[in-house]
């Protein structure tokens, strides 16, 4: 959530990448009931599906401020791909959001306080190579990155599609789905072959 007196101006039609964590690094997913329930509220504000509260009453839709491209969901971080369209899309999602799993959190697991450091930090992106390489660094966060429930990497592998996630604004930077995976791939290789290097350096 934006830290308190602290006033940020965002670009619209402008992408962002935006990473919050718990506060101290504590785990913000303790069970995969945890995560689900964070993209949930996603959907929540950002689906064409009407969703309404407990009392019936409809909450509001955000799906022409702001998009969410990529996500990966950490034990104690989340890395968002954010496609901003309004100047306040991005800051209306993430108050929401944050604010809504944080109070399902503490009912749940019976603390108080924050949750989440004081601030999410977005970091602005500026062209099509630096959103390539974001999208990439999102979905390879996991050691584990393929087989890792909590991303958005099916929309990618296979298409998927919802609502609530506009996966195609990456895709279309790429001929089709399996150079995107390609591209993932490629770079895992890389990384690994640079610890390796890494390792037999600290042998000698």
């Amino acid at each position: 959530m934006p830290t308190k007196h602290c006033v940020k101006t965002y670009v619209p039609e402008s992408y962002y990448h935006v990473y919050n964590r718990g506060v101290n690094k504590r785990r913000i997913f303790l069970d995969d009931q945890d995560y689900s329930v964070f993209l949930s509220l996603l959907k929540r504000y950002l689906s064409d599906e009407t969703v309404p509260n407990k009392y019936n009453i409809t909450y509001e839709n955000l799906s022409n401020e702001v998009e969410v491209l990529a996500y990966c969901l950490m034990p104690n971080h989340v890395h968002l791909l954010i496609y901003q369209i309004s100047p306040d899309g991005m800051t209306n999602l993430m108050r929401r959001v944050f604010t809504a799993y944080s109070m399902y959190f503490n009912k749940k697991y019976k603390r108080v306080g924050g949750l989440f450091q004081d601030a999410y930090k977005a970091s602005h992106i500026d062209s099509d190579e630096y959103l390539q390489h974001i999208s990439r660094y999102i979905h390879l966060n996991p050691a584990k990155w393929a087989t890792w429930n909590f991303s958005s990497l099916d929309y990618y592998r296979v298409n998927k599609v919802s609502s609530w996630i506009n996966h195609k604004r990456i895709l279309e930077l790429f001929k089709d789905s399996e150079e995107y995976l390609s591209f993932l791939a490629d770079y895992e290789d890389y990384k690994r072959s640079l610890d390796e290097i890494k390792h037999q350096l600290a042998d000698h």
